[in-house]
């Protein structure tokens, strides 16, 4: 575990390490990579999901490594921009990273991690806090780093087109909500969304169930998920309003059936 300045670079290279191996390089010492912790992997699936969504990411990528240098290897939680599709290391750097930290984070090794893959070209460095109030803070080569809470909105010029609520990169449900307002835009999700909501005032009226409202919102979640699962392409808001009348007169298993076509 590092914890002090190294005076001389290590012995290892990138082109000895495996695909899998648990480890990453700095200046050619091996650091261990323990495993993710729940709170993490549940985190990092929504922060994918969420970031993967925006109309300007074309190429995404989870736990990527990344050599910038002969004795230096580096694989961020989630790397947006510089994510081939072929086997073996990248070269170079991602153009946003990604990084939970969680209980038992080496804070050391992540200032050291921040650093290299700033001085080599990545644009920005989000690190999502997982231990105490949820945060994420934004580090940008030669600007103090600075800090975002919940309620908060990241943004990434040039990277992402969209602004992305802080909560979607740890929150399932915020992703789910961020991903449908990318993929149909705004006005047709909040379409959606009101048809939703005014079922399920009616299902808490009739039925008494109070979580009404909830469930109708995430029935809509489901149902474009299903329909762009199936076919590869976001509803057109013709289709995504024959969904609606089918969900609102048939309820949601007719409405499922005609999503997945």
């Amino acid at each position: 575990m590092p914890t002090s300045p190294r005076l001389a670079p290590g012995p290892f290279r990138p082109d000895q390490l495996r695909p899998k191996d648990p480890y990453e390089l700095s200046d050619g010492h091996a650091i261990r990579c323990a495993p993710t912790g729940s709170d993490g992997g549940r985190a990092i699936t929504a922060g994918v999901r969420a970031l993967a969504s925006d109309p300007a990411v074309e190429e995404i990528g989870v736990d990527v490594g990344y050599s910038p240098s002969r004795r230096t290897l580096r694989a961020p939680d989630i790397a947006i921009g510089n994510v081939p599709n072929k086997p073996g290391w990248v070269t170079g750097v991602p153009m946003l990273a990604v990084e939970y930290a969680g209980s038992g984070q080496d804070e050391d090794d992540l200032a050291m991690k921040i650093g290299e893959l700033l001085d080599a070209g990545t644009s920005a460095i989000w690190v999502v806090r997982l231990v105490g109030p949820r945060r994420v803070e934004i580090h940008r080569k030669g600007a103090p780093m600075s800090v975002v809470g919940p309620g908060e909105v990241l943004t990434a010029p040039g990277i992402l087109a969209n602004p992305l609520p802080v909560e979607a990169l740890w929150e399932p449900s915020h992703a789910d909500r961020v991903a449908l307002r990318n993929v149909l835009g705004a006005e047709d999700l909040d379409k959606a969304l009101a048809a939703a909501h005014a079922e399920g005032r009616e299902e808490g009226r009739t039925e008494g169930r109070g979580a009404g409202l909830d469930a109708a919102a995430t029935d809509v979640v489901a149902l474009v998920n299903a329909f762009v699962a199936s076919r590869q392409r976001a509803p057109t808001p013709e289709e995504l309003d024959i969904l609606r009348r089918t969900y609102l007169s048939d309820g949601l298993g007719a409405a499922m059936v005609r999503a997945r076509g």
